[in-house]
């Protein structure tokens, strides 16, 4: 199953997780995207329902998983 989450971090825009391969999609607002792979579906409600979606990721996600930068389609 694919979620899509709206952001309301003054870092990070919107995510998409696909809970199938586990893997979250991060668009950040300086127009960068990255892919995590290995995002229990905990981890990705934790990072939607957060009071500081930024602080979450820097303390949970940043340097914790595996991921790829990619780049968004425009």
């Amino acid at each position: 199953m694919i979620t899509s989450a709206a952001l309301t971090s003054q870092t990070l825009m919107a995510a998409v997780y696909d809970s199938a391969q586990e893997k979250l999609q991060l668009d950040f607002w300086d127009g960068s995207r990255y892919v995590y792979y290995e995002v229990a579906p905990s981890l990705f409600r934790s990072l939607r329902d957060a009071p500081s979606q930024g602080r979450f990721f820097n303390q949970h996600i940043r340097g914790h998983l595996p991921f790829v930068k990619t780049v968004p389609e425009t």
